[in-house]
Order: structure tokens, then C-alpha cells, then sequence
């Protein structure tokens, strides 16, 4: 009986999310999400803080689409326990606003985190290498026994690493760290990652 409930999680997180975007109406940004969530789920979050960061993520989306289509195709969205992390690059500091403000606006956000770049090009060297790391680091973490790699996400923008997601214990956060800051082509580590224990409001 626990096994036959433990296959129908995923599937009931996905309908109640799905049902509970249509409400919304957020039509536009239920393709693929809903998938998210039901991943999520099978993680260290909790049932319904993987639901909400998913409703968060495709309501944040559904803004991008409808006011400003250049963050929907650049912005690189994270959310993780009420947090957005932003993170890519845009061509104007109006747009880097705008995303803050779009995320500010959603219920159910607790902090908006914006590390948009704000640069009219990108040298196709450096794109390469931000690629390149980010593919190294997830082998890495993939590899490592002691890291549920789904449980991280990690997005690096001219070599700097900003990571998020949520870690079982303090020492799965430090082996990620760790991976992170001796990954070729990443020169500074940022982390948002949260411990499954840690209190919060």
C-alpha cells in the first residue's frame, strides 16, 4: 500500500497544480510546468512548498510573457521555498527592474534575488564558458554518492556560479559548494542553497 502511494504523489501534485493554474489563469504557463512540479515533489521539499514554488514559477513566467517577452527568453528563473533568484542577462537596467517587480507581485514570495546582468553583448567565449561549467559541475555532483544532484540547480553568468535548491544536511550543502568552487571556469560561488531542517518562517 505505501509503495502504490508513493507512484501517485507525483501524479495528484501535478493535477492540484494544473488546477490550480487554470484558476489563476495562467493558461499560457501550464505547458512543462506541471512536469516541474511533479519532479519536485519527489525531492526533499515538502508536498506543498513544491506545488507553491511551481505556481510561483509559471505565474512569474505568465507575467514575463504578457509584459515583457525579452525576460521570459533571458531570465533564468529559480524558486526555491518562496525564493526567486534571477539570474542571465538582459540589455537594460529597465528590464532587470521590471523582473524584480513583476516577482515582487506574486503572492506567496517571501525574497526576490536579482543577479540579471545587464550588458548589451556577450562574447561568445565567455557564453561557452559559463556552458561549459555548468555542464562540469553537474557531472560532478552526479557522480557523488553523497549529493542528490535534482534536489540543486545552478546557473553560472561570466563565471560567477549562483546555486540554489534544498540539501538534506550541512555537509551535502558544503560537498556542493565544494564541487562548485573547483569546477573549471567558475571564479566565485554564490549559494542560496537551504538545509531541510532550518526554520523558516
Amino acid at each position: 500500500m505505501h509503495q502504490n502511494s508513493h507512484h501517485t504523489l507525483p501524479l495528484i501534485a501535478g493535477g492540484l497544480l494544473l488546477c490550480a493554474l487554470a484558476l489563476s489563469g495562467c493558461a499560457g504557463a501550464v505547458v512543462g510546468v506541471g512536469t516541474a512540479a511533479v519532479a519536485a515533489s519527489t525531492t526533499e521539499k515538502g508536498f506543498s512548498t513544491s506545488v507553491s514554488d511551481g505556481i510561483i514559477f509559471a505565474k512569474l513566467n505568465e507575467k514575463f510573457l504578457q509584459q515583457n517577452q525579452v525576460l521570459l527568453t533571458h531570465a533564468d528563473v529559480t524558486v526555491n521555498n518562496g525564493e526567486v533568484v534571477l539570474t542571465g542577462r538582459v540589455k537594460t537596467q529597465g528590464d532587470k527592474s521590471l523582473a524584480t517587480k513583476l516577482a515582487w507581485e506574486i503572492k506567496g514570495v517571501r525574497s526576490v534575488v536579482n543577479h540579471l546582468k545587464v550588458t548589451e553583448t556577450a562574447t561568445l567565449k565567455q557564453i561557452g564558458k559559463d556552458n561549459a561549467a555548468v555542464g562540469l559541475f553537474r557531472t560532478k555532483i552526479g557522480l557523488d554518492e553523497e549529493i542528490s544532484s535534482l534536489n540543486f540547480s545552478i546557473d553560472v553568468v561570466d563565471g560567477i556560479a549562483y546555486l540554489s535548491g534544498l540539501a538534506n544536511n550541512t555537509n551535502e550543502m558544503n560537498k556542493v559548494i565544494y564541487h562548485a568552487e573547483n569546477t573549471r571556469f567558475i571564479n566565485e560561488v554564490i549559494s542560496y542553497i537551504v538545509v531541510s531542517t532550518d526554520q523558516r518562517d
